[in-house]
């Protein structure tokens, strides 16, 4: 595969959160039950699955192999989970030649918002 960013057009990547809103939506109620049962495990979770995952979280609770593959799944789309708490994704896009990452979070109808690369959540700008 190398490093090379995938790169989505906006259809692409809305197709994209087509199929991952349910995935999204399952993180969102593991992590409400685990948050429920063992809140003291969500932090080392939060970070196995930013990372990748890791044997330590998953022997914490049973739902991170659930939660481990779902976010593998997205992540295998080119899709870059940035927050798994409220569900929000990247795409890296192109605009006018330079990388931008267009932005969805669980709850939007679809992606009506992009950022530059270093700016993050609170730089999102509309799309036009």
């Amino acid at each position: 595969m190398g490093d090379t960013p995938r790169y989505f057009t906006l259809e692409q990547a809305n197709a994209i959160v087509t199929a991952i809103r349910p995935m999204i939506a399952e993180i969102l109620s593991l992590r409400a039950a685990i948050l429920a049962r063992q809140p003291l495990a969500w932090p080392a979770i939060q970070k196995a699955a930013g990372n990748g995952g890791s044997r330590e979280a998953s022997e914490l609770v049973v739902e991170f192999g659930r939660l481990d593959g779902l976010v593998r799944q997205i992540q295998a789309t080119g899709a870059i989970i940035k927050d798994i708490n409220t569900g929000l994704v990247d795409f890296p896009a192109l605009q006018d030649g330079r990388e931008v990452y267009l932005c969805w979070r669980y709850g939007e109808a679809q992606i009506d918002f992009w950022h530059d690369v270093d700016a993050g959540f609170s730089g999102r700008q509309r799309l036009t």
